[in-house]
């Protein structure tokens, strides 16, 4: 990684430097502990389902249980558009720390 790539674009070449890098790495690290997060509640849905769901039976908390998992995914895409515009209105930083709040 001692040299530059460069990138082809429409209006030249654009090098890749080490802030850019810097933002790749990021924003992959932030990728990969949001799938971990996801991971991680499927693997524990049986024993989430005996805690949280127990005033039922055993079917039905783990579909509530898998329920909760798909509702996680299907709010993704409308937090990606609210939160998304957010960060381009006030800046990236003051919006991840909105949603850290």
């Amino acid at each position: 990684m001692a040299t530059d790539a460069p990138i082809a674009s429409g209006d030249g070449e654009h090098t890749v430097d080490r802030s850019d890098r810097l933002v790749i790495l990021a924003s992959s690290v932030g990728t990969v502990i949001e799938w971990y997060d996801f991971y991680l509640y499927g693997s524990l849905a049986a024993i989430i389902t005996v805690q949280f769901f127990s005033g039922v039976n055993e079917t039905t908390g783990y579909i509530f249980a898998l329920m909760a998992f798909a509702a996680g995914f299907a709010v993704r895409p409308f937090g990606a558009i609210v939160f998304g515009r957010l960060g381009d209105l006030w800046g990236r930083k003051n919006t991840f720390l909105v949603t850290m709040l």
